[in-house]
């Protein structure tokens, strides 16, 4: 799998909706890969605005998370805001027990997602 397999971007009202696809296992290789294109969406895309759309997910490990945490900081130090949707009870879980819902705007839905964008917007 190459990593833009692994993400599909869409853009709705100025905000950036990257659906992440990762399958349970990923080496090394593809996911130095992973990394490099998700960064380089943020040099790419004009809008600060970032939805992380996880339905597509039913588990993520530890690297992912890392990515996660990464994109979030990338994305703060340029100013813009992101907010994760669409996670499984497991996520949610996984997520809590880990302490990153303290790092991460998490909602459920895509239209939340949306809502809480447009009003940092203003």
């Amino acid at each position: 799998m190459m990593p833009t397999e692994f993400f599909e971007v869409k853009i709705e009202d100025s905000i950036n909706f990257v659906e992440l696809t990762l399958p349970q296992s990923i080496d090394t290789n593809e996911f130095e890969h992973l990394n490099a294109a998700i960064a380089q969406l943020l040099v790419d895309r004009n809008s600060h605005l970032w939805v992380l759309d996880l339905s597509r997910l039913s588990y993520i490990g530890s690297s992912a998370l890392g990515l996660m945490v990464n994109f979030r900081q990338q994305i703060k130090s340029a100013g813009g805001h992101l907010v994760l949707c669409g996670l499984s009870p497991r996520l949610v879980q996984i997520f809590h027990t880990c302490c990153l819902e303290r790092l991460f705007t998490i909602v459920k839905t895509r239209d939340e997602a949306r809502r809480q964008l447009k009003h940092v917007r203003g």
